[in-house]
């Protein structure tokens, strides 16, 4: 007896990224914020959404139901899922990581302008790049 089902391995799949992503996703949606500040385009965005669908996706089926609308404890379910899975675990830590990184790098290049510096952004700075003397 698995989670309180007879023979209920089909559940680990369904379960398991469900507590990990409680543990682990707000960590793992910093970073995607921060791969997104970074890297403009469609892949780290399209990563970001495509990376908690299953664990906020697994509560969110059972929570939407129909038989389970009736319930009295269903509009507390759904604030708690909104609040939880949805704002703390995935959007704040991602909003944070974007946001952080992009203060970062604007505060960078803000400076280098003002010190007479290529910004981090310039094609001067890349890795084959010369290395610059300021006096």
């Amino acid at each position: 007896m698995m989670f309180g089902f007879e023979d209920g391995w089909w559940v680990v799949p369904v379960v398991l990224p469900v507590m990990l992503w409680v543990v682990f996703g707000p960590f793992v949606m910093g970073a995607m914020g921060v791969w997104c500040a970074r890297r403009p385009g469609r892949r780290p965005r399209l990563w970001s959404v495509l990376l908690p669908l299953e664990p906020l996706g697994a509560p969110a089926f059972y929570l939407f139901r129909p038989e389970r609308w009736d319930d009295a404890t269903w509009s507390d379910d759904l604030l708690g899922y909104t609040a939880v899975f949805v704002l703390a675990d995935t959007l704040v830590p991602w909003l944070l990581g974007y946001g952080i990184t992009r203060a970062v790098r604007a505060s960078r290049a803000r400076r280098a302008l003002r010190d007479g510096r290529p910004g981090p952004d310039s094609p001067d700075t890349g890795p084959g790049a010369e290395p610059t003397v300021s006096a």
